[in-house]
């Protein structure tokens, strides 16, 4: 079964690469939510982008550590689009499908590698990316998941043979 990307999130820590799928993605009328410094990324680069903190209605709190962790996020991806129970209650909460998620995580390791600061340290746990990625994981069958810059040719080429679907 091919999925319809409709509404795709992406929020990446290595910001290289968008161009194509973001041209791609425009092409094929998907709206796009982001966060942060993703969101920055995109709108200089010239594309349409919903901020999350408007997607969501609440604003990034506590430095920016939540930003994605919000029941529309997380509704939007979790739910089984053709579950007439889930289809109910997004419909009632006003939420949206999300199709496709594009994530990369925190240099983690290269941090840990460089640095013995233990803020530093630790405000590269990444937490949302990581959870985003399970989530879409848990809903595959509905959920498309990138979580690799060297994926997006790979996705560019279905999305354009399978026009605007994804395996």
């Amino acid at each position: 079964m091919k999925i319809k990307i409709k509404t795709a999130l992406i929020s990446v820590y290595d910001k290289n690469n968008l161009s194509e799928i973001l041209s791609t993605l425009k092409k094929h009328q998907v709206k796009i939510i982001s966060s942060g410094g993703t969101y920055k990324k995109i709108i200089d680069l010239g594309f349409n982008c919903k901020e999350v903190s408007e997607y969501t209605g609440s604003p990034e709190i506590l430095d920016g550590r939540v930003k994605t962790l919000h029941p529309k996020i997380h509704a939007g991806i979790l739910n089984k689009n053709k579950d007439k129970i889930h289809k109910k209650q997004m419909i009632k909460l006003g939420y949206e499908n999300i199709d496709l998620i594009i994530v990369n995580f925190y240099p983690f390791q290269k941090v840990v590698r460089n640095t013995r600061n233990p803020r530093t340290i630790v405000d590269n746990i990444d937490i949302g990316g990581p959870t985003m990625v399970r989530a879409a994981a848990k809903n595959f069958k509905n959920v498309a998941i990138i979580t690799n810059k060297n994926d997006y040719e790979g996705l560019v080429d279905e999305l354009k043979k399978f026009k605007g679907r994804t395996s």
